[in-house]
């Protein structure tokens, strides 16, 4: 049965935590989706794979093209695009054209924002009037990696007030749900307390109402692996040794 934003919302009420993965490609969001995966985000993490070294170059033709493999591979999990940088920032009449081909031409069933100062909250507001569903994102946002950095926010009390503030005043814009990136566990227990809506962690410690990972991280595909991330296995490893083995037959013509 197909994942829905209010069944997240239920979910958080029976107290049932949320699985999130990210997914570029069809074999991958099928093989989430078939192992029960919850939602399913088509993050503009997606520089990894494109080689980016940070997440501001990815455009919406890349985004929108992998989101369009992805939910051709899904059958059940909320698929969730990100809108990626400067696709959405400089006025509503932006964000709703973004966010409507997203939805128009991937067949998915929401979009991601980062942000909360009170530009965005206009935004959200009206994409949500629209009929476009959003997810918030909080804490460390990577498209201000170079405002930011890539450290762990909200560790003193102001700081963790602001970002507070922020999940508050998305939640009234009415996103359905909010990703909590890098900061303090007992912050990110305070603002899931306080939320009526799911709170989606990453490095946010273990009180959110799910969890989301990189997938490429939990396989170890990853070349560099954030702090907060747990690799599961080492494909990276498996899939070089393949390799070298099958070189290695060709070159000694045991193959085929």
């Amino acid at each position: 049965m197909a994942v829905t934003t209010q069944q997240l919302i239920q979910w958080k009420q029976q107290g049932r935590s949320i699985v999130a993965l990210t997914a570029w490609d069809y074999a991958i969001a099928q093989l989430l989706d078939a192992a029960g995966v919850d939602l399913i985000l088509v993050g503009d993490s997606l520089a990894v794979v494109l080689g980016y070294e940070t997440t501001l170059p990815v455009t919406l033709e890349e985004m929108i093209h992998h989101a369009k493999a992805v939910r051709r591979g899904v059958k059940n999990a909320l698929v969730v695009v990100d809108l990626p940088f400067l696709t959405y920032q400089e006025s509503i009449q932006q964000a709703m054209q973004s966010a409507g081909r997203v939805l128009k031409e991937t067949g998915a069933q929401a979009v991601k924002l980062e942000g909360g100062y009170p530009a965005m909250v206009e935004t959200i507001e009206r994409l949500v009037q629209a009929g476009i569903p959003v997810m918030g994102h909080v804490g460390l946002t990577p498209q201000s990696v170079h405002q930011l950095g890539l450290r762990q926010q909200g560790k003193t009390p102001e700081a963790g007030e602001r970002i507070l503030n922020e999940a508050i005043a998305l939640e009234q814009a009415g996103v359905f749900s909010i990703v909590l990136e890098h900061i303090p566990a007992h912050l990110a227990l305070q603002i899931t307390q306080k939320l009526r809506i799911p709170t989606i962690g990453i490095g946010a410690g273990s009180d959110c109402d799910g969890q989301v990972l990189v997938t490429a991280d939990i396989l170890g595909l990853s070349e560099k692996q954030p702090p907060f991330a747990k690799v599961y296995t080492n494909l990276r490893e498996t899939i070089t040794k393949a390799v070298q083995n099958f070189s290695l037959e060709v070159r000694d013509r045991q193959f085929p």
